[in-house]
């Protein structure tokens, strides 16, 4: 039987939604093992001058439990 935890992570980029899903994403596998999928639970931008400045996704990740 495999059981699995959901934890969630915020990370943000200045680049675009996709570079902060990558960054979130490589930064829980650091410190989680066994990192096994994610999803966006949420995006939003923040505008400075017209003008998007950064990027922010809200991600809940998930990961299996060792034995």
């Amino acid at each position: 039987m495999t059981i699995a935890r959901i934890t969630e992570v915020i990370s943000t980029s200045t680049i675009s939604f996709d570079d902060a899903i990558k960054k979130g994403i490589e930064r829980a596998a650091r410190t989680l093992d066994n990192v096994d999928g994610a999803w966006v639970q949420d995006q939003k931008v923040t505008v400075e001058n017209g003008s998007i400045s950064q990027f922010e996704v809200t991600l809940k990740i998930t990961f299996v439990l060792n034995d």
